[in-house]
């Protein structure tokens, strides 16, 4: 079964970033950052979600974050789903911190259970195909509307919403033009998906740092 180990964001200042990731989730989130450039514009088409036991985890992650320099899109509150808001960090890539748990049940942690990358497919089934021929198996599926993905043995569940469906969950216009200064890494093979969203095969990590 295929997976995703890590997510490659692309920053005009990877370092800045890679402080910025540190202190705002931790030094396990799967994420790694290189430089990158490439002009992009509005929504990036994506969004990570971190999912957390219980609201007073949501709110100690957020205000890490917020502390270390993210925007809020949307302020942490709580809704008929659970808790949760959604946040971008300086490079421009939208958070969301969540829980599907209104009430709180032990003491506080910044521990999240589950990273999530929902991908604004702009056709679903299409993207959908694609991910099964690559080797995904599906834990959930509604016709065009989502799609979730078993993670296997990745550090990264992958979903998708249609991307007028994921821009209103994130909170920001559909509008979007150029890099999503986003790459997967996982699998042995590149590749890139119907979205654009390209794969760089797991081996690559050794290749970079060699």
């Amino acid at each position: 079964m295929s997976f995703i180990d890590t997510l490659i964001i692309e920053a005009a200042d990877p370092a800045a970033a890679r402080a910025f990731y540190d202190q705002a989730f931790g030094p396990g989130l799967p994420v790694d950052v290189r430089a990158g450039a490439t002009p992009t514009s509005g929504f990036r088409g994506f969004h990570v979600s971190l999912t957390l036991a219980q609201p007073a985890d949501v709110d100690a992650l957020g205000e890490s974050a917020i502390a270390a320099g993210a925007e809020v899109i949307k302020p942490v509150t709580k809704s008929f789903w659970g808790y949760g808001g959604v946040l971008r960090a300086p490079d421009g890539a939208i958070w969301k911190v969540v829980s599907s748990s209104k009430k709180n049940t032990g003491p506080v942690s910044r521990a999240y259970e589950s990273v999530v990358l929902l991908i604004g497919a702009d056709d679903v089934l299409a993207t959908k195909r694609y991910y099964t021929e690559r080797g995904f198996g599906v834990a959930k599926s509604f016709g065009r509307k989502y799609v979730e993905f078993e993670p296997g043995a990745g550090a990264v569940t992958l979903g998708l919403l249609s991307r007028k469906a994921l821009a209103k969950d994130a909170g920001v216009p559909i509008d979007g033009t150029g890099s999503h200064r986003l790459v997967l890494r996982g699998g042995t093979t590149a590749g890139t998906d119907p979205d654009g969203f390209a794969w760089e095969p797991a081996h690559a990590a050794a290749d970079h740092e060699a």
